[in-house]
């Protein structure tokens, strides 16, 4: 038996390696710059590349692998799983962070829209899942974190689709938890609020955005470096005990 009393009470990541799917931009982005930062190598599984990530990646004196790929195709998930493996040894952390969101009311909604959302949102991280968990298995445990949303935990106007989707994320990360906790493996979801991302900026940066902020206690919208504190809290053995859990960070709006 582990003894996990005596963990890195700074929550270094050191020797480590993560993937984070959607890291060229946006919360995957900071995440894999926090989890550099923590001494971990990343992989970064993204439709595009981030180019800075390479020199950032350097300087932090961690090992990183840039893989281009689709998340709603099975065998660029396998390969990229297969190559960081290949070329780290290891593969200790997966956080499923790529996503889309698209708000449409309930009868305009589009029928294409949903079947996209949900290949990509929930059935890539599924699959990115249990091909991260099969690897993990074999070398005796690793930290699975699922982005969810507080969308999935209460309705929001016009989000039909992505509620629905980070509902069953949040679903799939409770019989993954408790599937795979035999095997020394912990998966958890996050489920933020707004986050200030230049996306949520652009879409949240407006009037919608200041009455949106009146329904939270903590009166305002959250930043990337915070969902990715939490991330590495997630990822660090710290939490080695914690499985199965939501994370909703908030600023309070699922309590009222």
């Amino acid at each position: 038996m582990v003894d996990y009393r005596n963990f890195n009470e700074d929550f270094s990541l050191e020797g480590k390696t993560a993937i984070v799917t959607g890291a060229a931009s946006g919360i995957g982005y900071e995440i894999a710059k926090m989890y550099a930062r923590k001494g971990a190598n990343v992989v970064s599984f993204d439709m595009n590349k981030a180019d800075d990530l390479d020199d950032y990646m350097k300087e932090q004196g961690v090992g990183y692998l840039a893989y281009v790929g689709n998340i709603t195709k099975t065998a660029d998930i396998d390969d990229c799983v297969a190559k960081t493996v290949e070329t780290f040894g290891r593969l200790d952390i997966l956080v499923n962070c790529a996503g889309i969101g698209v708000v449409q009311s309930v009868l305009d909604h589009e029928e294409d829209l949903w079947d996209k959302t949900l290949s990509i949102n929930l059935t890539g991280t599924v699959r990115f899942g249990r091909a991260a968990a099969k690897v993990m298995k074999e070398q005796g445990g690793g930290k699975i974190i699922n982005m969810g949303s507080q969308a999935g935990v209460v309705a929001l106007d016009g989000h039909l689709t992505y509620g629905c989707c980070k509902a069953a994320v949040i679903y799939a990360t409770k019989q993954f938890a408790m599937e795979l906790a035999q095997y020394n493996i912990n998966v958890n979801a996050i489920s933020p609020t707004i986050i200030l991302t230049p996306m949520g900026e652009e879409n949240w940066n407006n009037e919608r955005g200041v009455e949106f902020k009146k329904k939270i206690p903590a009166h305002r919208f959250g930043y990337p470096e915070e969902v990715a504190a939490c991330a590495v809290f997630l990822a660090s053995d710290a939490s080695s005990l914690v499985n199965g859990a939501n994370l909703v960070i908030d600023g309070g709006f699922t309590i009222c």
